[in-house]
């Protein structure tokens, strides 16, 4: 077994610190901010975009874009073999957003004295689960001060605060055939039944600032991004405690696998977790994997004195052709009411080890190069690897390992661990699993980069 491997965090110390994490972070602002505090509590210092750099060899630096997206990366010391940061970076990749529903700017809707709240449908999301849970409300907003400068906030409300509540199936008879959910008629969530007048949404966000943000000088809402989420907390659940239930498992789960294996590592190489924002709508913006933010602070991470444009894409090159990324998203474990809808000899089980993810056609971005090095560091963490590979007949999902790739070169393998209901308002995964692919990441931080 590998030396990362034994100095691992206990499994169940792990699980526990896995659980909080996720349900601290209802939102990507959320998440972002749980990083933050994590990585800040082990010895990482924040960065401004905005501002100048001085990074020190030995330092470990963190630094978040639009709140909802962060970059962390460790500098080892000077070797007498070279330039360690031009040697190459060991790159961790996962997201921080999840499907979900999120409040329209003019949400404000009156039925029959209900005040209900109108969505819009973020990513993915599978409709029906969401029906009849307690549902709060965390985001950001953005509002004027009452001394007349701009200011945002994140809130929280942690208490249930709305429903949606399902159509009895003496008005649907056939329900459980054939009914279909309309996400504009069918999703919006009651919150009072004393909707037909008083307060407007926002001055019920002016009041939920200054209740549960404590920003009482806060005196008109110009914006905001709001979700709403299930109040249910993470469990682990099954006879023996062999599942972990939770929304946004994917991909909180792998965010926090990263950082924990990020703040563990030796230092001894150049080590970088980017956990973006927008995966589950395709990652074009500023502060998804699609945009420029991981690219920006790989330049910044070569900043010297040379001013040559040439020398500068020759360093970036090189720092490229020397790196390697592990995209880290869910993987699809094989349901065992729905066993013909994978690949038979590629259906991961949950709790039998983290899952390398290939595609042919390039929705993943494995290669055999990629595949070969991830097994030898599971070999060395004592550690089970599985494979998975979408039926024949059927379309497959992506990551942000194919957009990394291709959008900055750098050689990648796309991995995860296996689950059920990825998408659902509530998934599973194995409580062993994500441990296991912790010890993997550990492994991959304390290496050499590998000849690729």
């Amino acid at each position: 077994m590998g030396s990362s491997a034994q100095q691992a965090m206990p499994l169940d110390d792990f699980n526990v610190g896995l659980l909080k994490f996720i349900a601290e972070s209802p939102t990507p602002f959320h998440a972002t901010q749980s990083l933050a505090a994590l990585l800040q509590g082990q010895g990482f210092t924040m960065l401004e975009e905005s501002q100048s750099w001085q990074l020190l060899p030995g330092g470990r630096y963190c630094v978040s874009r639009n709140g909802s997206s962060l970059i962390a990366f460790t500098i080892p010391e000077p070797s007498a073999n070279g330039d360690p940061v031009r040697d190459g970076v060991n790159m961790f990749g996962a997201h921080t957003d999840s499907p979900c529903l999120r409040v329209k700017p003019n949400g404000d809707m009156r039925k029959n004295n209900y005040l209900q709240l109108g969505v819009e449908v973020y990513g993915g999301a599978l409709f029906n689960p969401w029906f009849d849970r307690d549902l709060s409300i965390a985001g950001r907003v953005d509002f004027l001060c009452k001394d007349g400068s701009l200011d945002s906030c994140l809130i929280d409300l942690q208490r249930p605060v709305a429903i949606i509540p399902s159509l009895a199936i003496h008005l649907d008879r056939k329900a459980n055939q054939s009914r279909t959910v309309n996400a504009q008629l069918h999703l919006p969530p009651v919150l009072s039944i004393k909707g037909a007048e008083g307060d407007s949404f926002d001055d019920l966000l002016l009041s939920w600032l200054a209740q549960y943000a404590q920003r009482d000088d806060a005196s008109k809402v110009l914006s905001h991004e709001l979700s709403f989420y299930d109040t249910q907390p993470p469990a682990l659940i099954g006879l023996h405690n062999e599942f972990i239930a939770s929304a946004r498992l994917d991909n909180l789960l792998s965010c926090y696998i990263g950082a924990k294996a990020l703040v563990e590592s030796d230092n001894s190489a150049c080590n970088l977790l980017v956990c973006t924002d927008h995966e589950e709508v395709g990652s074009t913006s500023a502060a998804g994997a699609n945009g420029p933010f991981l690219r920006s602070v790989l330049e910044r991470l070569l900043a010297d004195s040379s001013t040559r444009v040439e020398k500068r894409a020759e360093d970036f090159e090189r720092l490229i052709r020397n790196s390697m990324m592990l995209s880290v998203d869910n993987a699809h474990g094989i349901h065992p009411n729905y066993m013909d809808m994978h690949d038979a000899n590629h259906g991961p089980i949950l709790n039998q080890g983290p899952v390398i993810k290939i595609n042919a056609n390039q929705r993943y971005a494995s290669n055999s190069r990629s595949v070969a090095y991830f097994k030898s560091l599971c070999l060395d963490a004592d550690v089970p690897v599985q494979s998975f590979v979408v039926r024949s007949d059927m379309g497959c999902g992506s990551t942000i390992g194919p957009i990394t790739a291709s959008g900055i070169g750098v050689e990648t393998i796309d991995v995860g661990v296996p689950s059920f209901a990825m998408h659902s308002i509530r998934e599973l995964a194995g409580s062993e699993d994500a441990h296991g692919l912790y010890r993997v990441a550990k492994q991959f931080f304390n290496a050499q980069n590998p000849d690729v």
